[in-house]
């Protein structure tokens, strides 16, 4: 009797709102920071996917399998996978996610990502480890925590996998990706990793997490390390592209 109260009483006083549409949500919902309406408006990505990026394909390139942006770049990784397209909703929670400090995000927007994986029966159990792309030293100082990291450990705990943070260093300060036009991000992060111990990613494979696919450059300039060092494949698995 006495929780009931006292609940109904926190929620008078700090009623739950959505972070996406600000509105209040309701006691009854099951979510605790995005309302339903703002669930149902979550764009997903749907097959056929580009066998690189993972993006939707359109109709003209069905027949290649390949979308016309990645056919133009030569991306290291074999393949990457989202489940939602970058826009509206979840656009809006990675971004409270990544620059507002919503840590607690971490294990629903995983979720997203592990439904997928089961929906489309991705070969995630014949994956070695699971890899976070790192933050430098100053930004995670920065945002007192990793979101690639934390994705990628709900992942690990729901697949049973083996998490390898740290293995994977960013050494090399760079711009924020962000800012710049799509050939300069190559450039950008170009010999930006490093890995602390070689020898532990040979003849491997791998799953690179992040939050989000643009240009793939980050993705890619990773997995050339990972190669480098005798990684056998490399997928890479985002929220959003």
């Amino acid at each position: 009797m006495f929780a009931g109260l006292f609940k109904g009483l926190r929620e008078l006083i700090y009623p739950k709102t959505c972070l996406a549409c600000k509105s209040r949500i309701p006691a009854q919902d099951k979510e605790e920071f995005i309302c339903s309406a703002c669930q149902t408006k979550i764009e997903k990505n749907f097959p056929p996917f580009c066998v690189s990026c993972g993006r939707k394909l359109e109709k003209k390139a069905l027949s290649k399998n390949i979308c016309a942006n990645c056919s133009k770049k030569n991306l290291e990784f074999d393949r990457a996978f989202s489940p939602c397209v970058y826009t509206g909703v979840i656009k809006t929670l990675i971004h409270e996610f990544k620059y507002n400090g919503k840590d607690y995000l971490s294990k629903p927007l995983a979720g997203l990502i592990s439904d997928f994986i089961k929906e489309y029966d991705l070969p995630i159990e014949d994956l070695d480890m699971i890899i976070p792309i790192p933050l430098h030293k100053s930004k995670a100082r920065e945002r007192e925590f990793n979101q690639a990291e934390l994705l990628a450990e709900n992942l690990g705990e729901t697949f049973h996998k083996q998490v390898a943070n740290g293995l994977l260093k960013r050494h090399k300060q760079t711009r924020t990706q962000t800012t710049l036009k799509e050939e300069l991000r190559f450039s950008n992060v170009k010999n930006s990793f490093s890995l602390n111990q070689p020898q532990a990613v040979k003849d491997k494979h791998i799953l690179l997490v992040d939050d989000v696919l643009t240009t793939g450059a980050t993705s890619s300039e990773a997995a050339r390390i990972l190669k480098s060092a005798g990684a056998n494949l490399v997928f890479v698995i985002t929220l959003a592209n």
